[in-house]
């Protein structure tokens, strides 16, 4: 094995799984998007864009220019997103009420929204929330932006407590009965298509049978199957 090999090699290993799923899932994001990031995972995507990337980020609590998490001591309590942690604004920043946050989210005006998963099935459809008044993640937005949005990523990891979350039918209530764009994780990334699910990357240093062992829906695996190119 090469020097410039056993390079790669140590840099792949310092990228934990979140950081993998959120830096891929940058790579997606073009100059002069408006682009709405899902609470959690999610929100790490913008941590791995170029400084003046011209993206706009929208939340469905009311701003659009989303800047990055502010150092400590320098927090707004009425600066947060969706999902109260704290954010900066960009210059140039609006601040909206949610009638018309919801406008551009129902009206189709979002280029890309980048939600988390419980389960995608076969046909591409998303599952990301579960029974209401239970300790478990409710519904939110996400109807919304999975419905209105132009594309929808959804960025989570392969599995959870070793049960895989790409499976052939979702056991768990639907977002939205739409395909979603693309599904990334720790290990894939994964195109929903009129064909099926088609494996278009594995993550560096996974082989394609670690992904179909981690799978339980049928993918379509190509005969080269690219590793992801993470900066």
């Amino acid at each position: 094995m090469s020097n410039t090999t056993n390079t790669a090699a140590a840099a792949n290993k310092a990228w934990d799984p979140k950081s993998i799923i959120a830096a891929r899932v940058a790579q997606e994001l073009k100059p002069g998007m408006l682009v709405n990031l899902g609470i959690g995972l999610p929100s790490l995507v913008a941590n791995f864009l170029p400084p003046n990337s011209d993206v706009f980020f929208q939340a469905e609590n009311g701003v659009i220019g989303l800047g990055a998490h502010p150092p400590e001591g320098m927090e707004d309590p009425y600066l947060t997103d969706a999902g109260g942690g704290f954010v900066s604004a960009v210059p140039g920043a609006a601040s909206i009420d949610s009638a018309m946050s919801f406008g551009l989210i129902r009206g189709g005006h979002l280029d890309l929204t980048v939600l988390g998963g419980l389960q995608v099935d076969e046909r591409g459809y998303l599952a990301n929330w579960m029974v209401p008044g239970q300790k478990v993640p409710g519904m939110g937005g996400a109807m919304d932006l999975v419905a209105g949005a132009k594309a929808v990523i959804v960025a989570m990891q392969h599995a959870a407590k070793g049960e895989p979350k790409i499976v052939p039918e979702c056991t768990l209530p639907l977002t939205a009965a739409r395909r979603v764009t693309l599904i990334v994780t720790d290990l894939a990334v994964i195109c929903p298509t009129d064909d099926g699910l088609v494996l278009q990357e594995r993550a560096p240093g996974v082989s394609v049978e670690t992904i179909l062992a981690a799978t339980s829906a049928k993918l379509i695996v190509p005969d080269v199957v690219p590793e992801m190119v993470l900066g």
